[in-house]
C-alpha cells in the first residue's frame, strides 16, 4: 500500500475550471468574427480587432484552451481511476497546467498582434512553438508514467486513446512547426511550395483526427458508461475501433488539398483513406451509443447523459459528411465554401463541446464534494439552447455553402460566369446572420454552465484526497 494512496485531483479540478473559462472566451471571440461577416464596421477598421487577427485566436482559443483543457482533465482524471494510482509526477503534472495556461496568454496577445506563422491550427511563432512542445512532452510523461506504475493489470482502452492521441499530436507539431528563425517574432517554414501544403494538412487533418477525435472518444469510452451506468456495449469492437482509426486517420490529410498543385495519385490516396474513415467511425459511434442498451429511459432525466449521447450522434454525422466532402465530384461543389464551415462545426460544437460539456458536468460535483450540480435545470436548459443553436448554425452553412458552390460554377450558353462573386456573397447575407444567432445561442449556454458551475463551486470543499481503491480491479 502507497503511504499515500490517493488521487490527485487538483490538477483535474485547475484543467476543468479552465475549459470553462476558455469555452466562453473562445466561443465570445467566435460570435464576434461572425458578427463582423454581418456588419463588417463593427471593430471600427481597429487593425488588433480585424477578422483576420480573430479568426485564428478564435480556432486557437475553442481547439487548444478550451478543447486542450478539456483532454487534460479528463485525461488526468481518467488515468488515475482506472490505473488505480496517483498521477505519475504532481510538480510535471502542475507544469503541465501552468505551462498551457501560458501558451493560451501569449496566444491570446501575439495573434491580435499580426504574429503568425500563417499556418492553418499552427499560426504560433516559434519560441511559443517550443514552449508548447516542452508541456506536451511533460504531459506524456505524466500521462505514460502513470500507466507504468498502475495497480491494474489491464490498460483500459479510453487509456489507449488518450495515449495515441498525445503521441500522435507530438509528433504532428514537431514535424509541422520545424521552421527557421529570423527574430523573434518571425519565422519561415521548414518547406516550401506544395510540400509545405502537404505537411500542413497532414498536421491539419490529424489535429481534427487526435486531437479533436482520438482524445475526445477518450472521453467517450469512460464517461458515457459511467453516467449511464451499463458497461460498454462492445469491448472487442472498441480495440477494433481504436486501432482501424489510429491507422487509418493519418492518411487523409490530402482531401485538402483537391484541384490544387499537389499530385493527383496523392489527392486520391486521401479521398480513399478517408471514405474508409466512415467504418471506424461509425464502429465508435454504434459503441458509444449501443452501451445505453438498457437505460435509455435515463435520458428522460439526465441531462449530462443527453449532452454525452448528442455529441455522439453529432460525431457519427460528422464523420459521415467528412468522408462524403472528400470525393473529388463531391468536393468540386463544397471546396472554399461555407459547406466547409458547416461540417467542422458539427463537429467542434456538437462532438467536441457538446462531449467535453457532459464529461465537466460529471467532474465539477466530484471534484468539489458535491451530490450533483447546482441545477440540473440549468443543465436541461443549457442542452436544449446548445442544441437548438448547432442545428442552426450548421443548417444555414450547408445552405449558403451548397448555394455558393452552384453560383460559382454557373455558366451562361455563352460561357461567361452567371453570377458575379459579389452577388454569390449577397446570397449567403441572411445565412450569415442565422449563423450568428445559432452561435449567441451556444454562447449563452456557456454562460449558463459558468453560472451552474460557480453556485456549484462556491462555498464547497475541494476534493484533493480522494481514496484508491485498495483492491485492483475493484470499481473504478
Amino acid at each position: 500500500m502507497e503511504a499515500q494512496a490517493t488521487y490527485n485531483y487538483k490538477v483535474v479540478r485547475q484543467f476543468s475550471i479552465m475549459t470553462v473559462v476558455w469555452g466562453i472566451v473562445g466561443m465570445l471571440v467566435g460570435v464576434i468574427i461572425a458578427a463582423q461577416l454581418v456588419w463588417p464596421d463593427l471593430t471600427f477598421g481597429i487593425p488588433y480587432l480585424s477578422y483576420g487577427r480573430l479568426r485564428p485566436l478564435h480556432t486557437n482559443a475553442v481547439i487548444f484552451a478550451f478543447g486542450g483543457s478539456a483532454l487534460f482533465a479528463t485525461s488526468y482524471y481518467v488515468v488515475q481511476r482506472t490505473c488505480h494510482t496517483r498521477l505519475f509526477g504532481d510538480g510535471l503534472a502542475a507544469f503541465t497546467f501552468w505551462g498551457w495556461q501560458v501558451v493560451i496568454l501569449l496566444a491570446a496577445i501575439t495573434l491580435p498582434l499580426g504574429f503568425t506563422s500563417a499556418k492553418e491550427y499552427a499560426e504560433l511563432e516559434w519560441p511559443i512553438d517550443i514552449l508548447i512542445t516542452l508541456v506536451w512532452v511533460t504531459y506524456a510523461v505524466v500521462f505514460f508514467g502513470t500507466i507504468m506504475k498502475r495497480k491494474t493489470p489491464h490498460i483500459y482502452v479510453a487509456n489507449w486513446f488518450f495515449g495515441a492521441f498525445i503521441l500522435t499530436v507530438a509528433l504532428l507539431h514537431v514535424v509541422n512547426s520545424a521552421a527557421l528563425p529570423v527574430n523573434l517574432f518571425k519565422s519561415y517554414s521548414a518547406y516550401a511550395g506544395v510540400q509545405d501544403a502537404m505537411v500542413q494538412w497532414w498536421y491539419g487533418h490529424n489535429a481534427v483526427g487526435f486531437f479533436l477525435t482520438a482524445g475526445f472518444l477518450g472521453m467517450m469510452y469512460y464517461f458515457v458508461p459511467k453516467q449511464a451506468g451499463r458497461p460498454v456495449y462492445s469491448y472487442r469492437l472498441s480495440v477494433v475501433h481504436f486501432w482501424a482509426l489510429i491507422f487509418t486517420y493519418m492518411w487523409a490529410g490530402p482531401h485538402h488539398l483537391h484541384y490544387t498543385a499537389l499530385p493527383d495519385w496523392t489527392q486520391s490516396i486521401g479521398m480513399l483513406f478517408s471514405l474508409i474513415l466512415l467504418a471506424p467511425s461509425w464502429g465508435g459511434m454504434i459503441n458509444g451509443i449501443m452501451t445505453l442498451s438498457g437505460a435509455w429511459h435515463k435520458l428522460r432525466t439526465d441531462p449530462i447523459l443527453k449532452f454525452l449521447v448528442t455529441s455522439l450522434s453529432f460525431y457519427g454525422m460528422s464523420t459521415f459528411e467528412g468522408p462524403m466532402m472528400a470525393i473529388k465530384s463531391v468536393n468540386a461543389l463544397s471546396h472554399y465554401t461555407d459547406w466547409t464551415v458547416g461540417h467542422v462545426h458539427s463537429g467542434a460544437l456538437g462532438w467536441v463541446a457538446m462531449v467535453s460539456i457532459g464529461c465537466i458536468y460529471y467532474l465539477i460535483p466530484r471534484l468539489f464534494g458535491r451530490e450533483q450540480m447546482y441545477s440540473i435545470k440549468l443543465i436541461t436548459a443549457h442542452f436544449w439552447i446548445a442544441t437548438i443553436g448547432v442545428v442552426l448554425y450548421i443548417a444555414a452553412m450547408w445552405i449558403a455553402g451548397v448555394a455558393e458552390g452552384l453560383m460559382w460554377r454557373a455558366v451562361n450558353p455563352d460561357g461567361t460566369l452567371t453570377y458575379s462573386f459579389a452577388e454569390a456573397v449577397k446570397m449567403t447575407y441572411p445565412f450569415l446572420t442565422i449563423r450568428l444567432l445559432g452561435g449567441l445561442m451556444f454562447l449563452s449556454g456557456m454562460l449558463i454552465m459558468a453560472y451552474n458551475v460557480f453556485k456549484t463551486v462556491v462555498g464547497a470543499k475541494a476534493v484533493n484526497d480522494a481514496a484508491i481503491p485498495a483492491v485492483a480491479g475493484a470499481h473504478a
